[in-house]
């Protein structure tokens, strides 16, 4: 079957002209995030000057990094217009498995973290296969899965908990270790989402990801298989989640079966905040991250200044709203700017 289009498609020019303007955009978004982050840095700095001391740094490193990571992996799902609520409890899943496997043995580090990533997988191949062949709503997919795996965690635990001391010592090394000063985990992370960032950049499977979130009518017409797409972002999502799961054990060796309770929200409001719109389509793994860094820092400046923790849940529902918020102004001018510059290139003609 031949489709037809009722306008000729847009000349290289205004082609260029579009995605120039939207990487501008972006890029302008993620460099306000990182303004944001040094001005808190430096004002919780200012008010209690250990906070940039050495340990301070390194907190700050090693409590961003996986929730950085589930960032990245929700952002690939988020860019085609879906959504995935089980992260957290796929954590807690893998860590308690990952406790189980490896407590009062030598297995290999590698195996450990192997373990994890094989058991997210799953978990994302599931959630996956029922929204893009079965096409059931996500929220409703993912937030059924997250009561599922929940339980199944309960079910195995029983209340069971893992403590550091059964964990053999280079499992903790990768958790609490360094290389030049730098810890693991926060270099673990930052490969990541190098990786997945270089792959949406520069393969056509990972931009055919924007183009089902920009307009998955036009990318079925252009070919995009959509359905595999979507599942492979979802089985990437519950990799890097279980693979998360892994480095929770690693970084905090005690492992009970409600660890990254409550996550899912706070994952999805990092990824918002730093850029990744919620309808699809636009956004970077980048953004994410310094979403994740943002978020964290504002948790622990809190701590240091002695506010209430309640401040943090609802400072990360305002900079949610905000985003929202910011999002669609943005999206607007931007249809805005490209439709003027289009007609301009008709009158032209």
């Amino acid at each position: 079957m031949t489709a037809t289009l009722d306008s000729p498609p847009a000349p290289p020019e205004e082609r260029r002209s579009a995605r120039s303007l939207t990487e501008t955009v972006f890029r302008a978004r993620e460099v306000s995030i990182a303004a944001c982050l040094v001005l808190l840095v430096l004002g919780t700095w200012l008010a209690n000057s250990r906070f940039l001391s050495d340990q301070g740094i390194n907190d700050l490193l090693l409590n961003a990094s996986i929730l950085a990571l589930l960032a990245v992996g929700q952002s690939v799902v988020v860019l085609t217009r879906n959504i995935d609520l089980s992260v957290g409890s796929v954590v807690g899943l893998s860590a308690f498995a990952c406790g189980k496997f490896v407590s009062g043995s030598d297995h290999n580090v590698v195996l450990v973290m192997l373990l994890g990533i094989v058991l997210g997988a799953l978990c994302g191949l599931v959630s996956g296969a029922l929204v893009s062949f079965g096409r059931v709503p996500a929220l409703v997919v993912t937030l059924g899965m997250l009561y599922i795996i929940q339980g199944v965690d309960y079910w195995w635990a029983h209340g069971e908990q893992i403590n550091a001391v059964n964990l053999p010592s280079p499992v903790l090394s990768l958790g609490s270790g360094s290389v030049l000063g730098i810890p693991y985990l926060p270099l673990i992370a930052a490969v990541v989402l190098a990786a997945t960032a270089y792959y949406l950049r520069s393969y056509r499977s990972g931009r055919e990801l924007y183009a089902i979130g920009s307009n998955p009518e036009a990318a079925r017409l252009a070919g995009v298989p959509i359905r595999r797409r979507i599942l492979a972002a979802y089985v990437f999502s519950g990799a890097v989640a279980g693979f998360a799961g892994a480095l929770w054990l690693a970084r905090f060796g005690t492992v009970v079966a409600d660890n990254a309770h409550g996550w899912e929200l706070t994952v999805v409001s990092a990824v918002v905040v730093g850029g990744v719109a919620i309808t699809g389509g636009v956004g970077t793994v980048w953004g994410a991250a310094l979403g994740a860094l943002l978020l964290t820092t504002i948790g622990s400046a809190l701590v240091v200044l002695k506010v209430d923790s309640f401040w943090q849940s609802a400072i990360t529902g305002a900079l949610l709203l905000a985003a929202i918020s910011v999002d669609r102004i943005l999206n607007l001018r931007m249809t805005s700017a490209l439709r003027k510059r289009s007609a301009r290139h008709v009158h032209k003609a």
